[in-house]
């Protein structure tokens, strides 16, 4: 049994074919918008992570406690969880790229600040704590304005292609960011990793002004009405494409994504190797990540049970990383963590955005986004309690063991409702996006 669903619902169905060689698989690099805005977003996303490590990393130092730590994250991505969908409603309203510049400038100076407190050492830890909160609220728009705005910079043409490399620059950005900010803290201190943020802050803004306006393809804005934001998370869950992946997403947030606080504890506690450790072992995720970025580009289908197996593995490999006797062992699981953490965001995020409709696609991304990070939000002072109440060992395996039986949970539920994959189909002129029982 399958149905077409025609360009008409979904702009997916526009995307370009699968590729065939590695210039196929950067495409939408091709569009001189698209290139300013992924070199700038790249330089933003490293910058934002790099300044996330550093304050939980300068929370440490002021209080040595992981649950404070955890607290921190809770107040970064806290505010996603209680207004992210608002910031959705918020995208599907306005100006993406006017959005993006007003959030930009906002955590700019809020950079900037503690940037002065850490350098002069005059930073506590109410100072770190306001400043993620002030950062967490511009975030609810600016991220799901990011995701989106992709559409209007290449149009349906490059469509597919330029969301997998946004995707996979976000992603990385929250794996190679950490690596850089480790390094950064061992070398000079963590003050400086919030002025690099600062000053990738003003870059953004920077280039955003110096796209070309008239090359954009703007997406109607939505009127205001009642029960918008009913109707996003509606949307989002009648479909099995979107759903699962963000049930398990949730999971993964919550768990598996909380690895500063993780890493952090391993090098302070079980391997004694403190800052340069704590970079060394962010260093391995994103050059895992990297590879997985790169392995990825070239997949041409994507399905719903793709993504569900690559969360799992994801989990299983976590897991296993508890149980490494030695730092190399270790090492090598954290190479598998960036890989597998890769393989699934770069199937989950244009598997989301391809199957929802333009008409409520900032909605949509607003929950993906929402469960994302607010999940970290809950999930950072849930793992640093942890942490402390068993050991990073024993947490760490927790926060492995819990997706991953979520995953099975899931694929067991998928199996037995006959729930629907999506395949890209080009044989066709329409380029049709297929929704295939399995």
């Amino acid at each position: 049994m399958s149905a077409t669903i025609h360009p008409t619902v979904s702009t997916s169905a526009s995307s370009a074919p699968p590729a065939r060689t590695w210039r196929d698989s950067f495409s939408s690099l091709s569009v001189r918008n698209f290139r300013l805005f992924a070199g700038a977003n790249i330089l933003a996303m490293t910058a934002t992570w790099m300044q996330r490590v550093a304050q939980d990393w300068l929370v440490l130092q002021l209080t040595g406690s992981v649950a404070d730590v955890g607290v921190t994250v809770a107040m970064q991505f806290g505010p996603m969880l209680v207004f992210g969908l608002y910031g959705g409603v918020i995208v599907d309203r306005y100006s993406k790229r006017k959005l993006l510049m007003i959030s930009q400038s906002t955590v700019g100076l809020l950079s900037a600040v503690i940037a002065i407190l850490a350098l002069t050492g005059t930073a506590t830890v109410w100072a770190v704590w306001a400043t993620a909160l002030g950062v967490g609220l511009a975030t609810v728009v600016d991220n799901p304005a990011r995701q989106v705005f992709v559409n209007e910079l290449v149009g349906p043409t490059h469509l597919r292609n330029a969301i997998t490399i946004n995707s996979g620059v976000f992603q990385l950005g929250g794996l190679i960011g950490p690596a850089v900010s480790g390094a950064l803290i061992a070398a000079i201190g963590g003050g400086f990793a919030f002025a690099v943020n600062a000053l990738a802050c003003a870059v953004t803004v920077f280039m955003l002004t110096r796209l070309d306006v008239s090359a954009l393809t703007p997406i109607t804005p939505a009127p205001r009405s009642r029960g918008q934001l009913k109707e996003g998370v509606q949307y989002a869950a009648a479909r099995p494409a979107i759903r699962w992946p963000i049930v398990l997403v949730g999971f993964l947030a919550v768990f598996t994504i909380t690895m500063p606080v993780l890493l952090a504890s391993y090098a302070k506690n079980v391997f004694d190797q403190g800052a340069a450790g704590y970079g060394l072992f962010n260093s391995l995720v994103a050059g895992g990540a990297l590879v997985g970025a790169l392995l990825t580009t070239r997949r041409t289908v994507i399905r719903l049970r793709t993504v569900i197996v690559c969360g799992g593995v994801w989990a299983v490999v976590q897991a296993i990383a508890a149980l490494m006797p030695s730092e190399v062992a270790f090492g090598v699981a954290l190479v598998g963590i960036g890989i597998a953490n890769q393989y699934f965001f770069m199937a989950a995020n244009p598997l989301i955005q391809t199957t929802s409709s333009t008409r409520v696609r900032g909605r949509v991304m607003a929950v993906w986004i929402l469960v994302l990070l607010g999940g970290q939000g809950i999930g950072g002072p849930v793992m640093g309690w942890i942490v402390d109440a068993i050991g990073p060992r024993d947490a760490m395996f927790l926060s492995g063991a819990v997706p991953a039986l979520a995953a099975v949970a899931i694929a067991v539920l998928i199996a037995r409702q006959g729930a629907l994959t999506l395949k890209m189909q080009w044989r066709t002129p329409l380029h049709p996006v297929a929704i295939q029982q399995r």
